[in-house]
This record gives structure tokens, sequence and C-alpha cells, in this order.
């Protein structure tokens, strides 16, 4: 079999791979349509975010047999066109999903103790105390919102604070002993910090908005290390303004273009409310690292590499 890698990724995936017995080559360079106009020889394909696969794309993957993404989710492909087709479809949630719940732990922490302000104000010469009295995370309710595998791990990352972790997911039945779950309507009631772990879809596509924000009884905390277009960056700064949201940890920006690679989708002024956003002490940003760590890096490719091999071996 041969397998096209799209994206770079840790070298043991290819060094395994080829263990294995498969063909590897690297094509990190040619744009889309040149990719289409070669896939027909392929049997698999390995991608992170570099471009949609679509319709066109499948059909002209004609003997293609698997696409594998190295991440959590699979929005940049065409899956319900791919399954129909026949094409297997791995991604590796099991591999990043350690580095989402740290990363979401950070954040809050970060957030609660005004780390960033408090960093800045001392390299400057300031020493302010009392403006940067920190909150304790104990005793607080976290709400997490898709309790898939970044949501578990989120949980399990709180197990050493005094915290009641919540859950809100789709799928019945998905709580453990990290998380109580619980509908939509208690999780409104009772959260003091929201934490966001859905895949990006038509259902979760700008969720986050006024409307779905007023409905939260308290004040409360939010956390993306999820999807940016999940959010309506407009309204999360219209909240953040009223104190209807306290702080906010994004790692993730409704403006990313689709690859994850770069923030605006076209050269264009910035948008307003990032403006704002950008300009508020109360908001902690990253560019979508939250599972880009060195161990995950390498998790991610042995993740792929143990589904190919189960399924092709």
């Amino acid at each position: 079999m041969r397998i096209l890698h799209l994206d770079s990724n840790h070298p043991l995936l290819i060094q395994q791979l080829t263990d294995f017995g498969f063909e590897n080559e690297e094509d990190y360079i040619s744009d889309k349509k040149e990719i289409e106009a070669k896939i027909i020889g392929y049997d698999g394909i390995v991608i992170r975010s570099r471009f949609t696969i679509d319709k066109e794309f499948i059909d002209k993957a004609r003997n293609l047999k698997f696409i594998a993404r190295l991440g959590a989710g699979l929005e940049n492909i065409d899956t319900e066109y791919a399954t129909k087709k026949g094409v297997k479809l791995f991604s590796a949630p099991e591999g990043n999903r350690n580095a989402v719940g740290e990363h979401a732990l950070g954040m809050i922490l970060s957030l609660f103790n005004k780390l960033n302000v408090a960093d800045y104000q001392v390299r400057n010469g300031q020493w302010n105390r009392e403006e940067n009295r920190g909150v304790e995370l104990d005793l607080k309710t976290v709400g997490i919102i898709g309790y898939g595998n970044m949501g578990r791990a989120f949980a399990r990352k709180l197990r050493g604070f005094d915290v009641e972790v919540i859950c809100y997911d789709l799928k019945e039945d998905v709580e453990n002993s990290d998380a109580t779950q619980v509908s939509l309507e208690e999780l409104f009631k009772q959260t003091d910090i929201l934490s966001l772990h859905t895949p990006w879809t038509k259902r979760t596509d700008r969720m986050i908005n006024t409307e779905f924000i007023n409905k939260f009884q308290k004040s409360f905390w939010f956390l993306n290390t999820a999807r940016g277009k999940s959010v309506v960056t407009k309204d999360l700064v219209t909240a953040l303004k009223s104190g209807k949201i306290l702080g906010a940890g994004l790692d993730v920006l409704e403006y990313e273009k689709s690859s994850f690679e770069n923030l605006f989708t076209s050269k264009k002024e910035m948008p307003k409310p990032l403006k704002e956003l950008l300009q508020m002490d109360n908001v902690i940003l990253s560019p979508h690292v939250a599972g880009w760590t060195v161990e995950s890096k390498e998790k991610l490719a042995q993740t792929i590499v143990d589904k190919i091999k189960v399924e092709f071996c």
C-alpha cells in the first residue's frame, strides 16, 4: 500500500509504517489541485489540517482505502461521503487529550490568579498586590460541554481540587467518577466555570452566543480549547464587558483559517470584536496549541500507526 503524507509529523509515523511494509511518500508543498492530479496512485492519506478533503477530492482518489488525521476532529473531511465510498477514517483524540486537559487547567489557574497581568506589571516596575488578589478554584462548579476524550481529560485534571464537576453531552450515560452528567438546564443553573470540548458541527457552529450566554444563572468564567467557530466573538466581548463572563481562556478563535495555521481567512482589516478582545486584561489567548506538546506529537503519531496497523496488517 502507498501512503501519501501531506503534513510533516513525528518521524516515528513514517518509520513504523515503513517497518510494517507500507510505501511512504511525502508532499508538503504541492497545492490541492496538484495533489488531486496524482492522488489516484495512493491507497492512504495522512493529513493534519492542510486543506479540505471534499467530495471532488475523494472522487479523484479512486483507490483510497483510508484517510488518517493527526488530530482529534475530522471536520476538514467530508466524512459522510468518504464513508459512503468505503474509505476508512482515522483520527487520534487519544493522542492529545492529556495535553488539552493540562492546557485548560493552566488557563483557568492563570485567569484566577491574574498571572499574565501581574507578570506584565512587575516587568514594568509596578508592584500592585491588592489589584492582583486572586480567586481560588476550590468550591467552584466546573461545567463541561462535550464529555468525550478532551472533556474527560480536563475533568481528570480537576481531581486534586475541591470542585464539583458536571458535564453535558448529547450522548446518554457518559458520566464517570470524574463528572456527573446533567441536563443543559442544570448546567446553566450551577456553572461557575464553563469549558467547551465539542467538535465543530452544524449544531455547535456559533453556539456560544448572547442567547446561550444569558441562560446561565451566575456570572461565569469561560474556556475554549475546542473550535473557534463555536463562539461568536462579538457576543463574547459584550458578555465580558458586562461582567456576565468574568474572564476567558481562548486557545482557538472564530477568525482562524480552517487549516489552523493562520489567524485570518483573508488579508483584511482585523475585525473590531477581535481588536477589543486583544485589549482585555481578563482574557488569555494561545494560538491553537492546547493539544500541541512535545509528548502529544509523538502520541498522535503512535495512535495513527496503531490504528492503521490493526486495520491493514
